[in-house]
């Protein structure tokens, strides 16, 4: 069934970009990311826009989000007070990564700019977090004692403006957390993620939070920061496709129900394992696509 893209001016296969966005809602509820850091590169490799895709895919970044939050809080793994620390630099930041994305696009750099956003983001995580999980598998697969986090005090606790959080379990500084908001929403604007690969493994190992709670505390944060990056990149870039966003977002949110549940079957490390080398694929290809020979040297745009 095909479908024509307003905004991006093009046509595609809807039931194609449904079951794409309902395997990446799957992923999303699985391990607490938007998802899209695969969903706005596969949207891109389908030939749309990447300002397009980044803008609109936030729609459907909030829809899965807030499916898989629902979820995660039956289950009282959602830590509220953490999660609006992080809304709260994520406002911050987002609002300013719109300007920037408007600027770039505005100089005609801006497919360049995400292209290497993803390249350098997701390669470096990616790679951190296959690492830090294999070896994690491999040393109870030798029967040798799990890695315990240590709930000793680090810097976040030695930082002014200390707050207990009870759901947590911890006792740290709001600015590590408004910190790792304000990240989050710099990426949500510019690379049309709900930055959650950037917010689990913050949370996890700078924060020290128990991995019970990290998944739903980032989805939460995740529904606030990606919202407004939607109102404000309708408003200033113009960029949002509705007729894709309601596509994505019929996938997102079936995906994100199913795949919170099967999340809660699966270990940590296994967990980190897959998101590992989801992102890490990612990046490989966005690499080659930025090295390799292009089958048409120029390109006639409006």
């Amino acid at each position: 069934m095909s479908l024509y893209l307003p905004i991006a001016e093009m046509s595609v296969n809807a039931l194609l970009i449904i079951l794409i966005s309902g395997g990446i809602g799957f992923l999303s509820g699985m391990v607490g990311v938007g998802g899209g850091f695969i969903m706005t590169p596969a949207l891109i490799f389908m030939g749309i826009p990447p300002s397009v895709a980044v803008a609109t895919q936030a729609s459907q970044i909030t829809a899965s989000s807030f499916s898989g939050v629902i979820a995660h809080a039956r289950r009282r793994g959602l830590d509220i007070r953490m999660g609006l620390l992080l809304s709260i630099g994520g406002v911050v930041g987002s609002t300013f990564g719109v300007w920037v994305f408007a600027t770039m696009k505005a100089l005609g750099q801006l497919d360049l700019l995400i292209t290497i956003f993803y390249v350098f983001f997701l390669g470096v995580i990616g790679a951190l977090m296959l690492w830090e999980s294999v070896w994690a598998l491999r040393r109870r697969a030798r029967g040798g004692p799990p890695a315990r986090r240590r709930r000793k005090r680090g810097w976040a606790h030695r930082l002014p403006l200390r707050v207990r959080f009870p759901q947590s379990g911890l006792y740290i500084s709001v600015l590590p957390p408004l910190g790792i908001g304000l990240l989050t929403g710099v990426l949500a604007a510019i690379m049309g993620v709900g930055g959650g690969f950037i917010a689990v493994p913050a949370m996890i190992y700078l924060l020290r939070m128990p991995t019970n709670v990290v998944v739903g505390t980032s989805l939460f944060s995740i529904i606030i920061i990606t919202s407004l990056v939607t109102v404000l990149q309708s408003a200033q870039t113009h960029t949002v496709d509705l007729v894709l966003a309601a596509l994505l977002i019929l996938g997102g949110v079936i995906g994100a129900q199913f795949g919170a549940r099967f999340g809660a079957r699966l270990k940590a490390e296994e967990l980190r394992i897959i998101l590992g080398g989801l992102v890490c694929a990612t990046a490989l290809r966005l690499l080659w696509d930025l090295v390799a020979h292009p089958a048409e040297l120029f390109v006639l745009t409006r």
